[in-house]
């Protein structure tokens, strides 16, 4: 196991799979042994994924990438990407329209639902988009409101907006509070 100062990434990281080795492969930024063969399975898709993640880690965040699991026996049912900074994370680029967001975040969302739908530890989760499209700030807030709407879980919506390299962050509660639920 690697030795590190205690940190609530790797804390919910071993509970969610503790037979699972964590390897460092940079600057805080750790991965579920059982993942690292995606790196020579599907080098594309690992640095896409990894370039994602340095998003968020270069500005002090830890990263553990979770092995990749399928849930309810449904390959489209894929365990959440990470945790970062003690909570569970799905990663997803969009270069779409508004409503490609608003699906892309859905899924996202209940990824990692249905990875934390059994534990007792949290029910916390998060989904972090890097938006390659040219939507609004305000249009962007305005969509994962609507998504959110009669959905109660705590987490946080991270969107890094590349066409001017803003990163924002809110959480639910903030983003239903919009659409007023």
């Amino acid at each position: 196991m690697i030795q590190e100062p205690f940190n609530s990434s790797l804390e919910l990281a071993n509970a969610l799979f503790p037979d699972e080795e964590w390897i460092p492969t940079e600057k805080n930024i750790w991965v579920a042994e059982s993942r690292l063969s995606q790196e020579k399975r599907e080098p594309e898709k690992w640095e896409k994924e990894m370039s994602q993640a340095r998003i968020l880690t270069d500005r002090g965040s830890i990263a553990y990438f979770l092995p990749e699991k399928y849930i309810k026996g449904e390959i489209k049912n894929k365990t959440a990407d990470l945790v970062l900074d003690g909570e569970v994370l799905e990663m997803k680029t969009i270069s779409g329209s508004r409503e490609t967001l608003g699906s892309q975040f859905r899924y996202g969302y209940n990824q990692g639902a249905i990875l934390l739908q059994n534990f007792k530890l949290t029910k916390k989760h998060s989904v972090f988009i890097r938006l390659l499209s040219d939507i609004s700030l305000n249009s962007v807030k305005a969509k994962i409101a609507g998504v959110l709407k009669n959905r109660y879980d705590d987490g946080r919506f991270i969107c890094f907006f590349e066409k001017n390299d803003e990163l924002h962050s809110w959480n639910y509660k903030e983003l239903r509070s919009i659409i007023g639920t």
